[in-house]
């Protein structure tokens, strides 16, 4: 008996922005601190990860940018900020290592997608990453040209 036959479809919201204006070089999976009505947009796949970064403050990382709609349902005293910025949670050690890296000139953090786990808590996919030159923004447009005739011509 299949288990997500029952269910509804996973909520994956990605950043197609991310992987052209950047080149990943390491990847995490972290939790968020949401408020209750923040969690019934994303299940309903009302946000967007179009401009979010992540950033260190007192020692503790959180995420700018990243727009959860506010929810239809909601009365105007339980609603939440739709650009707020949100807690990532991590472990200790994994923090440590993304604050060293982002001190190295040219490295950022970047939200990559936001996904309902199947214990049912949202994840933010981050990547550490560094910005692509012009240049490099045009290779990947020719690679993704030639992959997508080959794909044609078979």
């Amino acid at each position: 008996m299949a288990k997500n036959k029952d269910k509804q479809p996973r909520v994956q919201i990605n950043n197609k922005r991310a992987t052209f204006d950047y080149e990943l070089l390491e990847q995490y999976d972290a939790g968020i601190v949401l408020v209750g009505t923040e969690i019934k947009s994303i299940r309903a796949g009302k946000a967007s990860l179009q401009d979010a970064y992540c950033y260190f403050s007192g020692g503790e990382l959180y995420v700018r940018g990243m727009n959860v709609a506010t929810y239809f349902w909601a009365s105007a005293w339980s609603s939440h900020e739709p650009l707020r910025d949100r807690k990532l949670l991590l472990t200790r050690r994994e923090l440590r290592h993304l604050a060293q890296a982002v001190k190295v000139k040219g490295l950022t953090i970047v939200a990559t997608r936001l996904y309902i786990s199947d214990n049912g808590y949202a994840k933010l996919h981050i990547a550490l990453a560094k910005g692509k030159k012009e240049f490099d923004k045009r290779a990947t447009i020719k690679e993704k040209d030639i992959r997508r005739e080959m794909e044609r011509g078979e």
